[in-house]
């Protein structure tokens, strides 16, 4: 079955990506499989595996700001899906468009960065 989601990411994201994927060389495999196991699970077949949670404050009837929690990272041996990578990423409900917006580690960092989601938020008003 192909993907009825189309997929793009920040600048932003994409200079996380590359910073984690130094240090977890599996994490390209990885977001693959997160977007079919997870994502497309939760959007298109509306199947909630608990691995997929909005964030508080940021989602409308447009756009539901998303939090990946259950991310397995295979670089992360034995921590399975609860590897601490967490991705935050937009879904656009009516063109099925999701846009990656952050990744990072909760052994760095605690939370997301909601001042970028509110940069990502903007930039879509203009």
């Amino acid at each position: 079955m192909t993907s009825k989601i189309e997929y793009g990411e920040t600048p932003e994201f994409q200079k996380d990506f590359k910073r984690l994927l130094k240090k977890f060389k599996t994490l390209e495999k990885d977001l693959g499989l997160a977007r079919i196991a997870a994502i497309e699970l939760y959007h298109i077949r509306k199947i909630n595996n608990l691995s997929i949670f909005p964030v508080q404050g940021f989602c409308t009837e447009k756009v539901q700001i998303c939090k990946i929690k259950k991310f397995a990272c295979r670089a992360l041996k034995g921590r399975g899906s609860k590897s601490g990578i967490r991705i935050i990423y937009a879904f656009h409900c009516d063109n099925s468009r999701v846009e990656f917006i952050e990744m990072y580690f909760k052994g760095e960092k605690e939370n997301e960065d909601r001042n970028r989601i509110r940069d990502y938020l903007k930039s879509l008003q203009n």
